[in-house]
């Protein structure tokens, strides 16, 4: 009869329907948990799930507030729902544990932890909370709040937190692939317009449109699936319609074309300009009045070399039969085995190794796509360095990806140095040879 002794609220509040199910409830839940030991949990686990399932026993953050301010009221870390566990805290003391929390906000949320059946409310004959204490020093009664039913319940909140984080983890998986399909789609429709592919691209800017904008932070799982499946369908339309385009020559992956068709849109951008004044301070450390001087050469070198762009025909990349040179404008050949003992990670990209330097030529012009440099850049370099000089170039840039921001910007620094005549890569294999590997190589 312990179970059932002052369980009616004092003073004006009623008897409700749900105390007596609580009460009756704990009860039987305490009579099964001692025939199957499964009457105790740790209390700060049990809040964790808790919290974690409040949505399933709508709870509020503040709700589970008051649930952490009573169990630190309880001493013992674990809970054992076959016995009343009750704590008499005073109210100064509650709106202490509860940040400053007003006390009839505190007496709000305990009586829905009440109505839920979470704890129990034990009332003292005048309304107070306090344990009265024997001869020996031990609690023989105490009145206020017996945190029991937590314990009894556990079970039950940990299948509901597990649920809780299923449920969180498909949101994230929805929207992760939400996010991806927006973007990949968004990419290749930018190539087919930049490369002026045959399609009705403007139609697929309207289909992506009507699928974007931002996802809404309580959107349920339906509706994120349901935009999922209409965003694979139009990535797979998209994707389609620009294969469509490409030639045998662009499908069977020869020198710089080798790279996958989305990473060859013409991205250059303002990011990588951005970047690139900052690497051609650290490529070429040079005084304002160099610079100012050289400004106006390098314009003019630059219309010369559009122009020469303009004239060469489009047969493909030009074929290199001796090994490079030193410098830009001549100097002591440099073989290949030594470029490759200076730039060891550009082996992992080639298709079937990299035997001479057409091997070379066509597994930089994929590297050059990895490391987010853009056809322009590419072209640029290759037009001022030549295309071995270019592709050595892109090989050290890699070496060092992980020290430089921006290789594409950085690569544009080099080349702006190549126009001028005043850049060799022998240096630049020198010191790869003799430095330490950056840490994307180690």
């Amino acid at each position: 009869m312990t179970d059932r002794f002052a369980t009616t609220p004092f003073g004006g509040r009623s008897l409700s329907r749900a105390m007596i199910m609580a009460q009756e409830r704990t009860a039987r839940a305490r009579l099964k948990s001692a025939e199957n030991a499964e009457n105790s949990a740790e209390k700060w686990t049990l809040l964790r799930s808790l919290t974690e399932a409040r949505t399933a026993f709508n709870l509020s953050d503040r709700t589970i507030s008051v649930v952490e301010a009573l169990l630190s009221f309880h001493p013992d870390t674990m809970l054992d729902g076959t016995q009343p566990l009750i704590v008499f805290p005073s109210n100064a003391e509650l709106s202490m544990r509860t940040r400053g929390m007003s006390a009839a906000t505190i007496r709000r949320h305990l009586a829905v932890l009440v109505e839920i059946g979470l704890i129990i409310r034990r009332d003292s004959p005048n309304g107070k909370r306090y344990a009265r204490r024997g001869d020996s020093g031990e609690i023989e009664h105490a009145f206020g709040f017996d945190l029991s039913p937590l314990a009894l319940r556990a079970q039950e909140i940990e299948w509901h937190a597990a649920a809780a984080r299923d449920f969180a983890r498909t949101i994230q998986r929805l929207r992760s692939e939400i996010t991806i399909h927006l973007r990949d789609i968004a990419k290749t429709i930018e190539a087919g317009f930049n490369e002026a592919r045959p399609g009705d691209w403007s139609a697929y800017c309207e289909e992506l449109a009507a699928l974007s904008g931002r996802v809404a932070r309580n959107a349920t799982a339906g509706a994120l699936g349901s935009r999922r499946d209409a965003l694979r369908v139009l990535r797979a339309k998209v994707e389609k319609a620009y294969l469509n385009t490409l030639s045998e020559q662009e499908m069977s992956g020869t020198d710089s074309s080798f790279e996958r068709h989305i990473q060859n849109s013409n991205i250059d951008h303002q990011f990588e300009r951005a970047q690139e004044k900052g690497q051609r301070r650290n490529a070429e450390p040079e005084n304002w009045k160099e610079a100012a001087g050289r400004a106006a050469a390098m314009e003019k070198l630059r219309r010369r070399l559009d122009e020469a762009r303009r004239s060469r025909s489009d047969s493909g990349p030009r074929a290199a039969a001796e090994p490079p040179k030193s410098g830009t404008s001549g100097g002591t050949s440099i073989p290949l085995e030594v470029v490759l003992q200076a730039c060891p990670q550009i082996r992992d990209y080639a298709r079937d190794g990299i035997g001479n330097w057409r091997d070379l030529m066509q597994t930089a012009a994929l590297v050059r796509s990895v490391l987010g440099v853009s056809p322009d850049a590419w072209q640029r370099a290759r037009d001022a360095m030549g295309d071995i000089n270019a592709s050595i170039t892109v090989a050290a840039i890699l070496e060092r990806a992980g020290d430089i921001r921006s290789p594409g910007g950085y690569l544009r620094a080099l080349t702006d140095r190549a126009e001028i005549g005043q850049y060799s890569v022998l240096p630049v294999l020198k010191a790869l040879d003799g430095a330490p590997r950056s840490r994307s190589s180690q």
